[in-house]
């Protein structure tokens, strides 16, 4: 817990001590930090040309802002950062139940407690880390919640009548004066507790009860909102949208490397699991391509939004996949596997909102498609492009593959397999081996086998081979020899 001595008021004038506004604050921190090249909003990725000057403008402006975004885009964390643009330590009238400013107090408790004692008055400090409030917004939330309240019980307490503002039991938000006040899902505000803000965002004060109390409480509001829930849920009233002084749209990572940078920061791992599974490359750009697939999918809701949560919760499990397998096996270390993914639909059914034609497909039928499409767009950047109608004088680079499949009656990768007979089998397959060599020479050993079931899956999408899931694992075949045993 930080902590710093207590003094007095006259010992704090004394010091030269100069009183500001929180948006002050902000604004003169954030001017030392542009100044400095200091970077303002740590570990975001991918808002730093767009995002994050937007706001560094709004705090610049003394504005109230509005993050407006999809889920998991980062809008929480952007508020939470803010506090680091705060002054280290403030001084507070000791024992305020709103952190009265001694040079401006405001509560009726303040202001007697300076007439009292003067110069004595005892003053306490509030570090930044203290300045930052929270509030969900659900439909249940009331007036008494965030503004305050009559407390029938301090009135009888005191024996004081309804008439006295020190019967009054303050709200979050006056609890909250001189923070960082964040009300998370804005629109989900019912529209009267809305209104409620109106006086506070504009004027700075609060009224409670029909009180002849003015507070002009000093604060930062920070509001989130998802689009989808103007239509959803609810919406933010036009006056309140009024008040706010910047609306600040945020969005998806919008390359592969950015999303993957994010994953890898925020995945929670075992450092086992990151010594015993060698993770490629490309497994990390397959396992993004996923949430970039679902972004444009036909089967899930584009307003809905895809959070990037789903990929970081699908390197977890997908490295979950490969321990386990690793562990039943017997093998202390292991390569992932392609078809370790299978591991990753739970956390994609999970994390998706799937329109009509998504729920007849099926929430798992619809994860394994997005993998199969990640899969058949990242392809090309590694072979050569299988076009739809190819000419016949032309011979495929794939042509020895497919043919040694077709004179195989099948192949076979089961799921549990000890990684020296994974390997076995993977190097068996003399064609494969000649297009890694050819298409990918300078391919690392450890990364080839999982380029070389890449291949297999690819290949597979371009209808040139077929694949069937087993009960423990997976079977190739060439696509004819498939179609004549079907019949």
């Amino acid at each position: 817990m930080n902590t710093k001595n207590t003094i007095t008021f006259g010992q704090l004038k004394d010091s030269g001590y100069k009183s500001k506004s929180i948006k002050d604050e902000l604004r003169d921190n954030l001017r030392t930090k542009i100044n400095n090249r200091d970077i303002t909003f740590t570990g975001i990725h991918g808002y730093e040309n767009t995002v994050i000057p937007e706001l560094e403008r709004a705090i610049l402006s003394r504005h109230n802002i509005n993050l407006l975004g999809l889920r998991g885009q980062a809008k929480t964390r952007l508020a939470r950062q803010m506090i680091n643009l705060l002054d280290e330590w403030i001084p507070v009238v000791e024992g305020s139940e709103i952190n009265d400013d001694p040079f401006y107090p405001i509560s009726r408790y303040a202001v007697n407690l300076l007439k009292e004692k003067g110069d004595e008055t005892p003053i306490s400090w509030m570090h930044r880390s203290d300045r930052f409030a929270e509030k969900l917004a659900t439909p249940d939330v009331t007036v008494a919640d965030i503004i305050g309240d009559v407390d029938p019980i301090k009135a009888a307490n005191l024996k004081l009548s309804y008439a006295d503002d020190r019967v009054i039991h303050f709200g979050m938000i006056p609890r909250a004066n001189r923070c960082i006040f964040v009300i998370n899902e804005l629109p989900d505000l019912q529209a009267r507790i809305q209104v409620a803000l109106f006086n506070i965002l504009q004027e700075g004060d609060i009224q409670i009860r029909g009180f002849k109390l003015r507070l002009p409480l000093d604060m930062q509001f920070v509001f989130t909102a998802n689009p989808e829930d103007y239509t959803n849920r609810g919406s933010i009233v036009t006056p309140l949208k009024d008040r706010i002084g910047s609306q600040i749209l945020t969005h998806y990572p919008e390359t592969i490397e950015i999303a993957k940078t994010i994953t890898q920061q925020e995945a929670q791992l075992d450092s086992r699991q990151s010594n015993l599974i060698h993770v490629p490359d490309l497994a990390k750009d397959i396992l993004e391509q996923i949430s970039f697939e679902a972004r444009d999918s036909e089967f899930i809701d584009s307003k809905s939004g895809v959070s990037a949560r789903m990929s970081i919760t699908a390197y977890e499990n997908l490295l979950s996949t490969a321990e386990y397998r690793a562990l039943r096996s017997g093998d202390d270390q292991t390569l992932l596997r392609l078809s370790d993914f299978m591991g990753v639909v739970p956390s994609i059914t999970g994390k998706v909102e799937l329109v009509y034609e998504g729920e007849q497909e099926g929430a798992a039928s619809v994860a394994h498609t997005l993998i199969s499409d990640s899969i058949k767009t990242l392809f090309p950047e590694y072979f050569p492009k299988i076009e739809k109608l190819e000419k016949e004088s032309e011979k495929s680079p794939y042509q020895e593959l497919i043919d040694w499949f077709f004179e195989e009656s099948g192949f076979e990768l089961l799921d549990e397999i000890p990684e020296a007979e994974y390997k076995e089998k993977l190097d068996g397959i003399k064609p494969l081996n000649d297009l890694i060599k050819k298409y990918q020479e300078d391919i690392e050993e450890n990364d080839s086998y999982f380029m070389k079931e890449f291949l297999l899956w690819g290949l597979v999408e371009h209808k040139k081979l077929s694949k069937y899931r087993l009960s423990e694992g997976f079977r190739f075949k060439d696509l004819y020899g498939s179609y004549i045993s079907d019949l």
